[in-house]
């Protein structure tokens, strides 16, 4: 059996036991989950049945449950819960998660559940909400330990007995000085391997990396991948340390950023839910408008081709070859700007980088133009053997094929390894040079030097 089908069994026997009000049971076969494992069950369950169920669990382990759960199920299931049930859940959440929660709902929505926080949580949540959309201060959780540079080791860790059950992450302590402004971060086996009587000061490293709270939180993918961090402290303008962001939070941040970027390297705007759960209006409006400007300009191909009318007409063996040309000018220029924008994306390449990325390109688009022009004449040669399909001037057509698609090859990996250079130094987002963007541009333009090459190798023959 499958985990689809365990899971299906899971919910069938779930609402089985809820109907039949075997809570006891229900309960006992619930807790005997991981939480990820619960939620991916709870949400094929109907709301009144998933309420009923989140009735039946510890406080703190239906909040673990309930962290796991897309927002909007959250949302649905607070709706159904009565002020007292939803306050409980929510004064358990983790701040970073909770915020998560809050920032999707309406303003009214927000300020009823903010109501249903007792006074601290209620601080930490509006605090949080306070920094800007998208910002490291979206992020972070504020359960975290300081101690001070002149303690000794054994206050650290007297501290840790006392206050260190109000912060699940106790494995990395933070120092700062008698006005909370960050010194440096120490992992606890530090202080475990010290004498009891060394003062932090005298071991403590002598430098820290933090991550600022109004910065963009995709600043901070880079930041956990440079220094290989599982968290890292959030400071203030003022170097102050007002939380910490985890690396999972981190991790969701990435899948974010990289789902938008293969989005709209699809043509597409990005999506923010997921593909099952997307109204198929929202699809719509988010798919319709790149399909029509690519539409729009893939009309420019019947354009170019209407200008070369009379050569088509007169020698109508080229246009045998519109497909195979444009293609393989689209697909290079795929290729290049795939290439390219991943590269942007992992720092591999910057703005200064240009023109060693287009001398790269040129060569590269040089090289693949010469082997698909030959593989192209050496198929209208053979063909020529054994028919005469393209007429007596088949070198000459060869010979153009040939030429065209080292020319129309070389402009695909030269516009397509450009473009998001030229759209980042606008402040635009590369990854909005989608592949099939490029590929309609190349079509156009490859075209234009297919039978601008036709013109000149085929004149005075079939032109």
């Amino acid at each position: 059996m499958d985990s689809s089908e365990q899971r299906e069994a899971h919910v069938n026997l779930f609402s089985s036991l809820v109907k039949e009000r075997r809570f006891s049971e229900l309960r006992k076969s619930c807790v005997s989950f991981a939480p990820v494992d619960l939620a991916e069950i709870i949400v094929q369950l109907s709301p009144v049945d998933a309420v009923t169920l989140f009735r039946l669990l510890p406080t703190e382990f239906a909040t673990d449950v309930f962290e796991y759960l897309q927002p909007e199920f959250q949302t649905g299931l607070l709706q159904e819960m009565k002020k007292e049930e939803a306050g409980a859940i929510l004064n358990e959440m983790s701040p970073d998660d909770r915020t998560a929660l809050l920032e999707e709902l309406p303003a009214t929505v927000v300020t009823q559940l903010l109501l249903t926080l007792d006074a601290k949580e209620r601080e930490i949540a509006q605090a949080l909400l306070h920094y800007p959309a998208g910002s490291v201060g979206r992020l972070m959780t504020t359960e975290f330990l300081t101690v001070r540079d002149n303690w000794t080791v054994t206050q650290v860790l007297n501290h840790i007995r006392q206050f260190g059950h109000d912060s699940p992450y106790l494995n990395v302590l933070y120092v700062v000085d008698e006005n909370r402004r960050l010194l440096s971060d120490v992992r606890l086996r530090e202080f475990l391997l010290q004498p009891a009587e060394k003062q932090v000061s005298e071991f403590r490293p002598a430098f820290t990396t933090a991550l600022h709270a109004k910065d963009p939180k995709e600043d901070a993918i880079e930041l956990f991948k440079r220094y290989d961090r599982t968290m890292l402290p959030v400071i203030d303008s003022t170097s102050r340390i007002v939380g910490i962001v985890t690396v999972d939070d981190v991790i969701d941040v990435a899948e974010e950023v990289n789902t938008r970027d293969i989005h709209q390297l699809g043509g597409q705007t990005a999506f923010t839910e997921p593909y099952l759960q997307i109204p198929i209006h929202s699809m719509l409006s988010k798919r319709a408008g790149w399909l029509v400007i690519l539409f729009l300009g893939e009309m420019l191909t019947a354009t170019a081709m209407a200008y070369f009318e009379d050569e088509i007409a007169r020698a109508v063996i080229l246009a045998l070859f519109v497909p195979l040309i444009i293609s393989s000018g689209g697909n290079s220029g795929s290729q290049a700007t795939t290439l390219v924008i991943r590269a942007m994306a992992l720092n591999e390449v910057s703005l200064k980088d240009w023109h060693r990325v287009l001398r790269r390109e040129l060569l590269s688009g040089l090289g693949l133009g010469i082997i698909l022009g030959t593989i192209g004449f050496l198929r209208i040669a053979l063909w020529s053997v054994f028919s005469s399909i393209y007429g007596e001037h088949w070198l000459m057509v060869g010979i153009t094929v040939a030429i065209a698609l080292v020319g129309v090859v070389l402009w695909g990996s030269i516009a397509g390894s450009m473009l998001p250079f030229l759209l980042k130094r606008c402040g635009v987002d590369p990854a909005t040079s989608s592949a099939p963007f490029v590929a309609t541009l190349v079509d156009v333009t490859g075209l234009v030097i297919y039978f601008a090459v036709a013109l000149v190798t085929l004149s005075g023959t079939l032109l």
